[in-house]
C-alpha cells in the first residue's frame, strides 16, 4: 500500500486574487502566490491554514471546473480547527463572511459555526469542547 504524504484541498474560484485576499483578511489564513499567464490573468493562487495549503484553481471550461458561485447548491466545505471560534466568527463577519450558523456546541464535542466566502465555499470553524 503507498504511504500517504498529505492532502491539498483545490477550491475553484472566479477571481483568484480577491479570493486570497479575502481568505486572508476574513478568515487569517497566510498568503500565498498568485500565478498568472504572461497577459495577467490569474491562474494559480494559494493561502496556507498552520501546515495546510490550500490551492485557488480557477474556473475552466475545459477542465469542468466552475465557481460555486454558479451552482444551485454547494457539494462540500472545508473544516478548520482553532483556538476561539467565537472571537473567529466575529472577525470574519466583520470582515464580510455570510455566516450562516452561529457559534454553538455540537454533540459531537466540539463549538463550531459555519459562513461562506464571497465565491459560495462553505467552510466551518471549530474547537473541541473542553
Amino acid at each position: 500500500m503507498a504511504k500517504f504524504e498529505r492532502i491539498i484541498p483545490i477550491l475553484v474560484y472566479d477571481d483568484i486574487p480577491s479570493a486570497r485576499d479575502f481568505l486572508v483578511d476574513a478568515f487569517g489564513f497566510a498568503p500565498g502566490g498568485v500565478q498568472r499567464t504572461p497577459d495577467g490573468v490569474a491562474v494559480h493562487g494559494e493561502v496556507c491554514v498552520g501546515d495546510l495549503v490550500i490551492w485557488l484553481h480557477r474556473a475552466t471550461p475545459e477542465h469542468d471546473l466552475a465557481s460555486p458561485r454558479l451552482q444551485a447548491v454547494a457539494t462540500g466545505g472545508l473544516v478548520v480547527h482553532l483556538d476561539d471560534v467565537d472571537a473567529h466568527c466575529a472577525h470574519a463577519r466583520q470582515r464580510g463572511a455570510r455566516v450562516e450558523s452561529e457559534p454553538q456546541d455540537q454533540p459531537y464535542g466540539q463549538r463550531e459555526y459555519g459562513a461562506r466566502d464571497p465565491e459560495g465555499h462553505r467552510w466551518w470553524f471549530a474547537s473541541p469542547l473542553k
